[in-house]
């Protein structure tokens, strides 16, 4: 059953580019699952909709252990590593089960090479209409880079980090389903490398990834993390989010955005909106409360019924600023 409203009276439906969405809020990729694992605690046809951990055209293990621990300011800091089945597989074994729940499911892929990303989108885009829109992750701080591949094509997982390799991959993975850049806040201009994506066909931008962090145990005087470095995510990056969405969102209007980043409450959602975002992802979050997600669209319904806002999508850009 699809729920176009969770507070009486509000009509909590956005659009993103294409897509009609029941809410603004998206199961962030890499923090739902890969099928329905937290569809029993969190339904997923509640939200606006829900992104498959980022898959690759193979296999992958991911980073040795310890995976995710906790970081200052209620943080999270992960080297997971892409660990995932691999498109393939997870389309035979997760995609029913997922799909069986009433989601408006987005694919994430990544790829070490750019051909990696055109193989994995030509078997996402062969699921339209099962899945609503593909998402592009070009900036995973937790994979290393392996120089070039044969044919010479950089061989790294922060393709976001160069707009014109950004570009080479939108390119190179359009196909029948709208396609979102996910980009990181990590360069010097933001803006520059949100529009290479759109000029070179994506249909709009996810903004942001986690940001690279360390965390030392200083007792045994090495990294908690099994691989050293990882992304920090959760409440310390939502500042650091809401200024890309912000000036990306400026730079770029109309084009659809989906803020995430530290959003952990409905005040935090709404201040993605304010800012730009048309939908907001909610990651971190869910590994504390799996139901993260539902409670942030309800408390968004209610600050609109409590504030006089009929429609969450007036919310989008509403920022009172510059002065």
């Amino acid at each position: 059953m699809v729920r176009t409203k969770i507070a009486s009276g509000i009509d909590t439906t956005v659009e993103l580019g294409p897509l009609r969405l029941r809410n603004p809020i998206v199961a962030a990729s890499g923090t739902f699952g890969v099928g329905d694992e937290v569809a029993h605690l969190c339904p997923p046809d509640a939200l606006g909709a829900v992104t498959a951990k980022s898959l690759a055209p193979f296999a992958h293990g991911g980073n040795p252990p310890l995976r995710t621990c906790p970081a200052p300011g209620e943080g999270m800091l992960n080297s997971v590593g892409l660990a995932g089945p691999g498109v393939d597989a997870w389309i035979e074994h997760d995609l029913p089960a997922l799909e069986a729940t009433g989601a408006t499911i987005i694919v994430s892929i990544w790829g070490r090479t750019v051909d990696d990303y055109a193989a994995a989108a030509s078997a996402v885009h062969g699921l339209s209409p099962r899945v609503a829109a593909l998402e592009l992750n070009l900036s995973c701080p937790n994979l290393a880079s392996h120089g070039t591949s044969a044919d010479g094509q950089p061989a790294s997982a922060m393709f976001a980090h160069s707009p014109e390799l950004t570009a080479e991959v939108v390119h190179a993975t359009r196909g029948a389903l709208p396609v979102f850049a996910k980009l990181t806040a990590q360069v010097a201009d933001p803006v520059a490398v949100a529009r290479a994506a759109v000029d070179a066909g994506a249909c709009g931008l996810t903004l942001v990834n986690t940001m690279p962090g360390l965390v030392i145990d200083v007792g045994r005087r090495r990294p908690r993390l099994g691989a050293g470095t990882g992304g920090l995510s959760g409440a310390p990056l939502h500042a650091i989010a809401l200024r890309t969405v912000w000036v990306v969102a400026q730079a770029l209007p109309g084009v659809p955005i989906i803020g995430t980043g530290g959003v952990c409450s409905a005040d935090d959602a709404i201040a993605m909106l304010l800012a730009g975002a048309h939908a907001v992802g909610v990651g971190t979050a869910t590994f504390a409360d799996p139901r993260a997600p539902l409670r942030i669209a309800r408390g968004l319904a209610q600050w609109c019924a409590d504030h006089g806002v009929h429609r969450v999508r007036e919310l989008t850009g509403g920022l009172a600023w510059p002065m």
